[in-house]
C-alpha cells in the first residue's frame, strides 16, 4: 500500500504540480489592490500592446481583402498597342562591383526593338566599378546594343538624383529601372509595356523573385518577409483598387506621370514611395503582375539585411511625414486614407517594441498577484491580434506561392519573429531619426552576386561596420535571459515561449553580426601578412 502511494506523493509534489497550483492559486484575489505605481506600469505597457493589436488586426484585413479582390488583377493588357512606344531602361549603380558584369549581361537581352530602346547606366561609384562598368558599356555598345554611360562626380540626391539626372537624356516615354542586383528575364517589357496602351495608367510593377533563396535561413526569412508583402498586400491593394508603392525596381513607369507627380526627389530615403504616392494623389493609375516574377539577390549578412531594413524603415516614416497630411486633407475614398495610413507608418511598432520590452519585467512584477483567468482574459486577446496574426499573415502568402511546399515555413516561423525581435534596435533609431528630421546618406546593401556566380563573402568588400549595435542588441538579449530565470522562479511559464524569441532575436542578430565581422578581419589580417610577405621576398 505504502509503495502504491509513493508515485502519487511523488506527482502531488513535483514542479508540474507546483506551476499547475500557481496558475491556479487564487490566494490574493480580491486582497491584493493596485497602487499607483503598479497602474503607471500597466496602463501604457497595455496601451502599447493595444496599438501594436491594432497593426495586427490590419493584417488580417490585409488577408480578407487579399481573397476577396484578387481575381480583379489583369494577367493579360486589355488593349495592346499598335506601334510600341520608345523605352528607357535606367540602370542606377553605386559602388556594385561584384554585380554590375551580371546585370549589363542580362539586360542586352531584353527582347525589344534596338530603334525604340536606350539603356542608361546611371554610375556613382566612387571605386574601380567606375572604370569596370565604363569599359563593360563601351564593349556592348561596340557590339552595337543601345547603351550609354553616365557617371557623376557627386552623389547629390543619391538613387533619385541619379535617376533625375538620366531623366534629363532619356529618350523613352516608358522608363524601366532595375537595380544592380537585379535579373530581368528578357521577355520583361514585352509582358509589361502593353498595359501602357491606358493613357491612365502610371507604373506597372512586378513581383520579385530571389536568386539565393535558399543560401541560409537568413535569407529564407527575408523571402518570407518579402513574400507577404508582394503576394499578399500588393495584390490586395491593386485588387481593391486603394493606393500601393512602385518598389523602386523591376517595374516600369510613364515618363509623363514622373513629370507630372513632381519628379523625383531626395529628401526621404524611399523616393519610390514617395513619388508613388504624389502620382496616385493625383489621379495615376498603378498596375501589379505577381504573375510576372523578377529573379533578385537577397543579402546574405546579417548586418547588411539590418541596413537594408533601417534604410526601408526610416525612408517609408519620412514619406508618412511628408505625405501623410496631405493625404488625409485629399478628397480620395476614407478607405483609401486608412490603408495609406497602416501602409507609411507600421515602422512604428519597432520603438513600441523597445517600450514594451522595458515594461514586461514590471509588468510580470505587478502582475504577479493577478489570478490566471484573468490574465488569459487580457492577454488572449492581445496575442491572437498581434503574435496570431503574423503567423498568419506570412503562413498565407507562403501557401498561395508555393501550395504543394508551404509547410516549410511553419518550421522557419521562430526565425521569421526572431529575425523581427532583432530588428526592434536599428529599425528604432531609423524611426526616431526620421520623425525629428535627423539626415543621413543612402547607404547601399552589399551584393555578392550570390546565385549564377558564386562568390566567398569573406572575400567581398563593402561591408559596413556594426559599431555598437551588437553590443546593444546582446545586452537586450541578457536583459530578457534574466526575465526568463525570474519568469520560471515565479512559475510564469506562459510567458517563457515569448521571452525565448526575444532572446533569440536578440542573441541571433548581435553574436552573427560579431562573428562574421570577425571572420572578415581575420581574412583581411591573413591577406595583410601575405602581401607583406611577397614584399619582402622582392
Amino acid at each position: 500500500m505504502v509503495a502504491a502511494l509513493t508515485p502519487i506523493a511523488f506527482l502531488a509534489s513535483s514542479p508540474v504540480r507546483q506551476a499547475w497550483r500557481s496558475l491556479t492559486d487564487d490566494t490574493f484575489a480580491g486582497i491584493h489592490q493596485l497602487s499607483w505605481f503598479d497602474w503607471s506600469m500597466l496602463i501604457p505597457y497595455f496601451a502599447l500592446l493595444i496599438i501594436l493589436s491594432i497593426y495586427g488586426m490590419h493584417r488580417y484585413e490585409v488577408i480578407r481583402t487579399y481573397f476577396k479582390y484578387r481575381k480583379r488583377l489583369v494577367s493579360e493588357p486589355p488593349q495592346r498597342f499598335e506601334q510600341l512606344p520608345p523605352v528607357t531602361i535606367q540602370l542606377p549603380l553605386y559602388n556594385e562591383r561584384f554585380v554590375v558584369e551580371r546585370l549589363l549581361e542580362e539586360v542586352v537581352k531584353i527582347d525589344y526593338p534596338k530603334r525604340l530602346l536606350q539603356i542608361q547606366v546611371l554610375d556613382d561609384s566612387t571605386d574601380d566599378t567606375h572604370p569596370f562598368t565604363e569599359a563593360l558599356v563601351e564593349r556592348y555598345r561596340a557590339l552595337g546594343f543601345p547603351i550609354e554611360y553616365h557617371h557623376r562626380d557627386n552623389r547629390v540626391g543619391f538613387k533619385a538624383g541619379a535617376l533625375q539626372e538620366g531623366m534629363k537624356t532619356a529618350t523613352g516615354e516608358l522608363i524601366a529601372i532595375f537595380d544592380a542586383d537585379f535579373v530581368p528575364t528578357p521577355d520583361f517589357l514585352k509582358r509589361t509595356v502593353h498595359f501602357f496602351a491606358d493613357p491612365t495608367v502610371g507604373v506597372v510593377q512586378t513581383r520579385w523573385s530571389y536568386l539565393n533563396r535558399d543560401y541560409n535561413v537568413l535569407t529564407e526569412v527575408q523571402a518570407m518577409l518579402l513574400d507577404g508583402h508582394f503576394i499578399l498586400e500588393h495584390v490586395a491593394r491593386c485588387g481593391r483598387g486603394l493606393f500601393f508603392n512602385f518598389n523602386g525596381t523591376a517595374g516600369i513607369l510613364r515618363r509623363k506621370m514622373i513629370d507630372d507627380a513632381g519628379g523625383w526627389q531626395h529628401d526621404t530615403l524611399t523616393e519610390d514611395c514617395d513619388l508613388s504616392y504624389r502620382a496616385q494623389l493625383k489621379g495615376w493609375r498603378f498596375l501589379y503582375l505577381p504573375g510576372l516574377d523578377s529573379p533578385s539577390e537577397l543579402p546574405v549578412e546579417m548586418h547588411a539585411f539590418q541596413v537594408q531594413q533601417s534604410r526601408w524603415a526610416k525612408g517609408l516614416t519620412q514619406v508618412a511625414k511628408k505625405l501623410l497630411p496631405a493625404i488625409l486633407r485629399s478628397p480620395i475614398p476614407v478607405r483609401h486614407k486608412i490603408e495609406a495610413f497602416f501602409h507609411l507608418t507600421p515602422n512604428i511598432s519597432y520603438p513600441l517594441m523597445i517600450v514594451v520590452s522595458a515594461l514586461i519585467l514590471p509588468a510580470m512584477i505587478v502582475r504577479f498577484y493577478m489570478g490566471w483567468f484573468q490574465m488569459l482574459v487580457i492577454d488572449l486577446p492581445l496575442i491572437i491580434a498581434s503574435f496570431w496574426s503574423i503567423s498568419a499573415f506570412y503562413l498565407v502568402a507562403q501557401h498561395q506561392l508555393n501550395p504543394t511546399s508551404w509547410t516549410r515555413a511553419i518550421l522557419l516561423l521562430p526565425a521569421l519573429f526572431a529575425v523581427g525581435v532583432g530588428l526592434a534596435v536599428i529599425n528604432t533609431r531609423a524611426v526616431l531619426e526620421a520623425l525629428f528630421g535627423v539626415q543621413s546618406g543612402f547607404v547601399r546593401t552589399a551584393k555578392y552576386a550570390i546565385g549564377s556566380r558564386r562568390v566567398r563573402v569573406r572575400d567581398a568588400k563593402y561591408r559596413r561596420r556594426s559599431g555598437w549595435l551588437p553590443f546593444i542588441e546582446l545586452a537586450i538579449g541578457t536583459y530578457f535571459v534574466w526575465m526568463m530565470a525570474f519568469a520560471i522562479d515565479t512559475y510564469n511559464f506562459l510567458a517563457l515561449p515569448f521571452l525565448a524569441l526575444f532572446v533569440g532575436g536578440y542573441y541571433w542578430t548581435g553574436l552573427a553580426t560579431l562573428w562574421q565581422e570577425y571572420q572578415g578581419r581575420l581574412r583581411w589580417q591573413r591577406q595583410r601578412r601575405l602581401e607583406l610577405g611577397t614584399a619582402h621576398t622582392r
